[in-house]
């Protein structure tokens, strides 16, 4: 099966990037499903119905979340009527799943959602709750897992990945906006420590840099905003699973100037 994924989706730009180059993708690469984070996707923001049902329209099959996914109240009944997640290690009196197994054609493929610790909301163990979750699966005789890891800090995502690899398909970071130059498969496991954002590129982790200057420079905080023009970017890893294993990928800068930078993983000997 080859399955895509699109981290943080920021506010309208990105949501506009998906409207413009995510169905070509889905035909141009013969895309099976695609997951996408949402939880900046309402104004930088959390999610709501009516920008849900848009990034669905798009082509995303399957949404993610992370520290944000409450912040727009209504997310609440989103858990019931649309495929999104929330991190898998708040704990069980939390609405929603961090968890979901699909059919694609005649395999599964589980998507699992997961948050860190570092400068994050208290939630359950993440280490303990991904090796558990992934036993169960493998119990239950799901091979193909992918693995949205919403994480700060970069020793916890690769620590995610020194703990699950050869036992889960992929797992891909996302939180910090700003994309990594280590996508890799291992022991059959692809890996890139954060995904990047998808929406303005040209600015501040995609938000208007008059606050974040403000506050980096006085100490005074204030109300972040996405940008009314800026430049764009969407990225998206395209990845191949089979039995459990990833067997190649690459990922798409796409601009909104029309280039397109493709890079492959690298695959560890």
């Amino acid at each position: 099966m080859r399955i895509a994924f699109i981290g943080d989706i920021v506010g309208s730009p990105g949501r506009d990037m998906l409207k413009s180059h995510l169905p070509k993708v889905r035909a141009e690469y013969g895309v099976d499903f695609v997951i996408a984070n949402y939880e900046n996707a309402s104004h930088g923001f959390g999610l709501t119905l009516k920008n849900a049902n848009e990034i669905v329209g798009y082509g995303v099959d399957c949404m993610s979340g992370g520290n944000h996914t409450w912040d727009k109240k209504e997310v609440e009944a989103l858990f019931d009527t649309h495929e999104i997640l929330r991190p898998h290690n708040y704990p069980d009196e939390v609405n929603g799943t961090g968890c979901k197994v699909y059919e694609i054609g005649t395999e599964k493929l589980a998507v699992l959602n997961l948050m860190g610790h570092y400068a994050m909301p208290y939630t359950d163990n993440a280490f303990r709750c991904a090796k558990e979750s992934v036993e169960v699966l493998h119990e239950s005789g799901v091979k193909n897992i992918f693995i949205d890891f919403h994480a700060e800090a970069t020793s916890e995502k690769r620590a995610m990945m020194m703990l699950l690899q050869g036992k889960v398909s992929a797992i891909i970071g996302t939180h910090t906006h700003v994309s990594t130059d280590d996508f890799q498969i291992a022991n059959g496991t692809a890996y890139m420590t954060d995904m990047g954002l998808t929406g303005c590129r040209d600015n501040v982790i995609g938000m208007d840099e008059k606050v974040p200057l403000k506050q980096f420079l006085t100490g005074m905080r204030g109300h972040f905003d996405i940008p009314k023009k800026c430049k764009k970017i969407m990225q998206i890893a395209i990845m191949d699973f089979s039995e459990g294993r990833c067997e190649s990928a690459f990922k798409l800068k796409i601009f909104d100037d029309g280039e397109v930078l493709r890079s492959d993983a690298w695959i560890e000997k």
